[in-house]
């Protein structure tokens, strides 16, 4: 139920993109979840599983995305958004931001940006993808396509009822 509102997005937003005219090989998929401390996220999972960078946080986000992604041949990459905190800490990166910039000093001339961590439309995902990524894409020249959260689609729902009847039994 998490999945599938994301997967069909996602081929929305690439069909998007190639009625745009832009092929495939200059498009790039960003899944964007938030940004956490690195400290915090070397510690997430047991220590014993060497998740790698970013700890079982980024493996859990890599991996569904991985699966959501499939089927398309897609390039695609993790990235972060709403760092806060003292700039001496590290958090996790890249910022969705950076990611776009060096994306289109590459020659990529499209992304289709998937909110893999957010469940809703809440202010986070609104001003962080709708707004700031945006505009850094606008200046670029690069055609931002920001597939929808999962939010209210029945799949989603219907998926939490499941859930939720499964606890309760």
């Amino acid at each position: 139920g998490f999945v599938t509102p994301f997967m069909e997005g996602l081929r929305t937003g690439l069909a998007e993109v190639a009625a745009a005219g832009i092929p495939l090989s200059e498009t790039h998929v960003l899944f964007s979840t938030h940004s956490i401390p690195s400290t915090d996220a070397a510690k997430s999972g047991p220590s014993f599983r060497d998740f790698g960078e970013g700890g079982a946080y980024a493996a859990q986000h890599r991996a569904v995305a991985e699966v959501v992604v499939a089927g398309t041949d897609a390039n695609w990459s993790l990235v972060f958004q709403s760092r806060s905190g003292p700039p001496t800490q590290p958090w996790l990166e890249p910022d969705i931001n950076d990611a776009i910039r060096d994306l289109a000093g590459n020659g990529i001339r499209a992304v289709v940006i998937v909110p893999l961590g957010f469940v809703s439309d809440h202010m986070e995902v609104k001003w962080d993808l709708d707004t700031e990524a945006m505009e850094t894409s606008n200046e670029l020249g690069v055609l931002a396509i920001r597939v929808p959260t999962p939010g209210i689609h029945a799949a989603y729902v219907s998926g939490l009822i499941d859930l939720v009847v499964e606890r309760r039994d």
